[in-house]
Formats: C-alpha cells, structure tokens, sequence
C-alpha cells in the first residue's frame, strides 16, 4: 500500500469516529515526531502493538479486502501479570472483506456499535484446520444461544453483539448500502502474530510504499523507545 492511502484513510476513520462520538486515546494523535520523543513510558503501547492498525490483507485493493483497526488495550499471551484482555474498534466498510480465519485462543465479542450493519459467515473448522462444510455451528448472540447450518451469514444492526469462540472460521463485511460499520471487539489477549490461523495464506501487514510522510504510525512501525 502507499503511504498515501494509509494516510488518507487514517483521517477518514479519524473522522468516522469523531462523527459516531467514539473518542480514542491521547496517543492515537501522537505524531512520528511525537513518537521519536517517547521513551520507556510508552512501553506498553509499543510492546502490545496498541493504536492504529490498518491491512490490505497483501491484496492490493483495500476498499475490496482490507480493514482498519484501532487496539485501545492488550496484555500479552507470553507475559505473565499482563492485562488478560483486549479491546479494539474498526471501521468496515460496504463490502470490505475480512477474509476467513480464526484464533487458536482468543474468544472474542464483535459488538456492531453504529453505522451500517456487519454480516459475518461461519463455519466450524476441521481437525486439519480446513472449513467444516458440514457440521452446523453453535454461537452466543447477545446471550441467545443459536444453532446455524455451515456458512450461515449472521446479520447484525447496530447494539447487536456475537461471541466468536476458538477455531470458529469468520469473515465479515459492511452491508452494502448500510454504510461504514462502527465494530467494537472486546477479548482475551490479542495477539496477530502468532494467534491467527487465515484459511488462505495471506499478508496480516502491509507492505508500504513511502510516497509521502506518514500522518501516523502504524502499530507495526513505531520506533524504540528515546533515551532518558
């Protein structure tokens, strides 16, 4: 992706947020120059890979298959005594695929908190980790247990809510239509290096082309910390 773009729908999430009234932390404005002057203080938000998140998925057409994240809180799987949960927000957009995976781990909750709706496919998934075609799949929505056949699509309008368990194959879109989708997730531990099992090989990160400077860092891309 060129930074370009990275930077252009950066301030348009910024910007979707601010509409939806959904406020981020001080930190999700810090500058790379801001960023060059932090040292073990901001720690936490370099070693948790806090802040913005923002993928293509190696596919090179981000409005088709890309997501834009934001993580407001994470411990660590390999860390004990850190925070045992995380939190992020997102923005969907109509017709913007996450493609299908799932964690070895977490258990998270997709919370539609405004905007359009969010349509989620689901399978069960196969000793082999490949999709289970057959077998119907089990979820919590809202605390409602329901029984779906293989692929079912779920639909869910803004306050609605499913719990998404282990080795549970998701992907997602925006409604088309409806809008961008306002999408919390609140979960165990976040971990998108070595927690995330895609169906299809992939690319989790974005490989960059530095068109201009950036508007803001990347969760993958801050510096180390300054000296003190």
């Amino acid at each position: 992706m060129r930074r370009s773009e990275i930077n252009r729908i950066i301030r348009e999430t910024e910007a979707f947020f601010d509409r939806h009234q959904f406020r981020l932390p001080p930190f999700a404005r810090w500058t790379p120059e801001v960023w060059r002057s932090k040292g073990p203080e901001a720690a936490e938000i370099r070693a948790h890979m806090l802040g913005w998140d923002l993928t293509d998925f190696g596919s090179g057409d981000f409005e088709a298959c890309g997501l834009t994240l934001f993580t407001l809180r994470n411990g660590h799987l390999r860390r004990p005594g850190t925070k045992t949960y995380a939190e992020k927000i997102m923005a969907v957009r109509e017709g913007q695929v996450t493609p299908a995976h799932f964690h070895w781990q977490k258990t998270e909750d997709i919370i539609v908190r405004g905007g359009g709706n969010l349509l989620i496919e689901l399978h069960a998934s196969t000793p082999d980790e490949q999709l289970d075609r057959q077998s119907p799949v089990m979820v919590s929505c809202d605390g409602v247990e329901r029984r779906l056949t293989a692929g079912a699509i779920v639909r869910l309008t803004p306050g609605e809510s499913i719990t998404l368990t282990p080795r549970l194959y998701h992907r997602f879109w925006g409604e088309p239509g409806r809008g961008t989708v306002l999408v919390g997730e609140v979960s165990s531990v976040n971990d998108d290096t070595s927690d995330n099992r895609f169906l299809e090989p992939l690319g989790r990160f974005p490989a960059i082309e530095e068109d201009e400077a950036p508007h803001r860092l990347l969760c993958s891309e801050y510096p180390a910390g300054a000296a003190v």
